[in-house]
């Protein structure tokens, strides 16, 4: 691409030393309308795309999304990303900005935000939190325009950003002694160009969210929260697409990953949950050189916590997440190489008490000057524990430890050692726009392609629930409450807040919810399974009925009836998938109406084929 570029020798004006102007068309770039601009195939796909993961209608859409991608084109024009990096092309720093926003928005439903408030606010700041990481990934390259270009048009005229779109042609060269990481500061200049007034005050409503968004715009990605991770892992699939690598794996987390949401989820767990050293009663225990936690207490609400995040592949089994957590070097192992240490922790008062703990460095979760105090009373290592297995569990309490434990060697922390990056590939031939759509589909599209090809496709209708900008901004979305007890209503009103804040994925390869015959479809068991995991007291209960945790919360939707039958009376309905390559089936429960879970329907799934003969039973 850059072989189309002609570079000529002009004098340069005032300022730092420029390289040469890079121009076409006889020495001269024509400014072009958003509507031409953005009227190629690829980037009418990537728009489509980019209404699809959202849950509004066209007109929301058009206001809050087109209208704001449309006076990015008009600005951005045809310059390039970078000088001789990625998307080095005329036009490069459009698409780059479509395909950012694309991969943010992909990224964003595997996160219920704000984190840490009640389901109710979440649904209700849901579509806010999904247009803020696209504006974030949108805007955050903008500042090239300010610090890295300069434009002028023929008479010698200097073109900035915040003079509005180019209105003549124009030409333009990179900096020569430009500083690389300005633009990330220059952003604050011109994102008001892009972002109209409406927009900014929907998003200042929500605190979280707009400070999040203050520091992204203003490059402060360190405090930025969740919103500058979905900007900088977006970034990095779009640079490594277009660079012929494989973006897949700037959205698939490496190893480390992993390792990153077990240590946050512990963080965050440590600092607004557990109860530390406390006389009796207390979820874990520090001392000098170690952090004590009761085994099963932080088995189940680390789960439960990562599961609420939309974190998915959390082991069920609790002996499993011991091994994850030894096996990526959070929890350090005992003298025979298991993940379970059997200690007795005494106070000063003298209360005592035996635990199964999962023992961790505290350099992995407090900086030196964090550390909170250490315990004043003793924690001893048990000599059983040399022969103890990982699959020792202390069901009930909460525990402990203390500070002088001598007994047992200590274990060094384990580095996060930083991933190698991978090979960069040559670019291929083509556009790359059907290797990113099957990254943005379906994680197995070869068995099971239910996110659409979108060129061949009628758009849905709706999203999830359509959420109007009025209710977004202000008042609270017609959620229903969060019970405080498990039951076949609570299950329901999971399903409808994971829904609408994208936790609980609808009509793709691995969902358990798809919409079909009009109505919803829930993959038995996997969905009841996924509610049980999020939900450990399901467990209790269910040992009290002799049955598993998922049959039990499985009766209890049985028992509300909103659930149709065969003719034959049975509750399951088995469902073709039809693919190209394979098919296969699912099986699962009908509900009587969409209505139950949305406001209004989505399409149904081309891909789920109900067998032929099947009848409903009539209500």
């Amino acid at each position: 691409m850059l072989s189309l570029f002609q570079r000529k020798r002009v004098p340069p004006t005032t300022g730092a030393p420029l390289i040469p102007v890079v121009e076409i068309h006889k020495g001269l770039m024509q400014p072009e309308s958003a509507a031409s601009l953005l009227a190629t195939p690829r980037r009418q796909k990537l728009l489509e795309h980019i209404w699809q993961r959202t849950s509004l209608s066209r007109k929301q859409f058009s206001a809050l999304y087109l209208a704001p991608l449309e006076r990015y084109a008009e600005l951005v024009q045809q310059f390039p990303a970078s000088e001789s990096h990625h998307h080095a092309y005329p036009g490069g720093m459009l698409d780059h900005g479509l395909e950012i926003v694309v991969y943010a928005l992909k990224l964003r439903q595997l996160h219920l935000l704000p984190a840490g408030v009640s389901p109710e606010t979440q649904a209700a700041q849901a579509e806010a939190w999904t247009a803020g990481a696209a504006y974030a990934a949108l805007l955050h390259d903008i500042g090239k325009l300010s610090v890295d270009l300069h434009v002028e048009y023929p008479d010698g005229t200097v073109w900035h950003p915040w003079h509005g779109p180019l209105q003549r042609p124009y030409r333009f060269r990179y900096r020569q002694e430009r500083e690389y990481r300005l633009h990330s500061a220059a952003t604050g200049l011109l994102y008001t160009r892009i972002l109209d007034r409406t927009i900014l005050d929907w998003l200042s409503v929500n605190p979280d969210l707009w400070r999040a968004l203050m520091y992204v715009l203003s490059g402060q990605y360190e405090h930025s929260g969740i919103l500058g991770d979905l900007v900088r892992q977006a970034d990095q699939a779009s640079v490594a697409q277009e660079l012929g690598g494989n973006p897949s794996k700037a959205l698939t987390a490496p190893r480390h990953a992993l390792q990153r949401k077990l240590l946050d989820g512990l963080r965050y767990l440590l600092k607004e949950e557990f109860k530390l050293n406390q006389p009796q009663a207390s979820d874990g225990w520090l001392t000098q050189d170690a952090l004590w936690l009761v085994s099963k207490t932080v088995s189940d609400k680390l789960r439960a916590h990562l599961l609420s995040q939309g974190i998915d592949g959390i082991p069920s089994n609790n002996t499993a997440v011991f091994n994850v957590l030894q096996d990526h070097g959070i929890a350090l192992a005992t003298p025979d190489g298991k993940a379970i240490w059997k200690a007795s922790v005494t106070s000063d008062t003298g209360w005592s008490h035996s635990f199964t703990f999962l023992k961790l460095s505290p350099a992995l979760i407090w900086e030196s000057c964090e550390l909170p105090t250490p315990y004043a009373g003793t924690i001893r290592v048990e000599e059983d524990t040399l022969s103890a297995s990982s699959n020792t569990i202390e069901d009930g309490q909460n525990s402990p430890a203390a500070s002088s434990q001598q007994d047992a060697p200590s274990s060094p922390a384990i580095a996060v050692s930083k991933p190698k990056s991978d090979t960069v590939a040559k670019p291929a031939a083509t556009d790359g726009i059907d290797a990113l759509f099957a990254i943005l589909g379906t994680t197995d599209a070869a068995s099971l392609p239910l996110d659409v090809e979108l060129q061949n496709q009628e758009p849905p209708k709706a999203g999830l629930a359509t959420v109007s900008l009025a209710v977004a901004v202000g008042a609270s979305a017609a959620t229903s409450s969060d019970a405080n007890e498990v039951s076949g209503e609570h299950f329901m009103n999971w399903l409808r807040h994971g829904l609408q804040s994208r936790k609980l994925i609808l009509n793709d390869a691995k969902a358990l919810i798809h919409t079909v015959s009009d109505t919803v479809f829930l993959v038995s068991p996997g969905v009841f399974q996924r509610y049980a995991q999020e939900h450990p007291q399901v467990a209790i209960l269910a040992k009290q009925k002799e049955v598993s945790d998922w049959q039990w919360i499985q009766k209890r939707f049985e028992k509300l009836e909103v659930h149709r039958k065969q003719s034959n009376g049975l509750n399951i309905w088995n469902y073709e998938v039809k693919g190209p390559r394979k098919s296969r089936r699912l099986h699962g429960y009908l509900l009587s109406h969409a209505g139950l879970l949305f406001n209004e329907t989505p399409p149904n799934n081309p891909y789920l084929v109900a067998p032929e003969g099947v009848q409903f039973c009539p209500d």
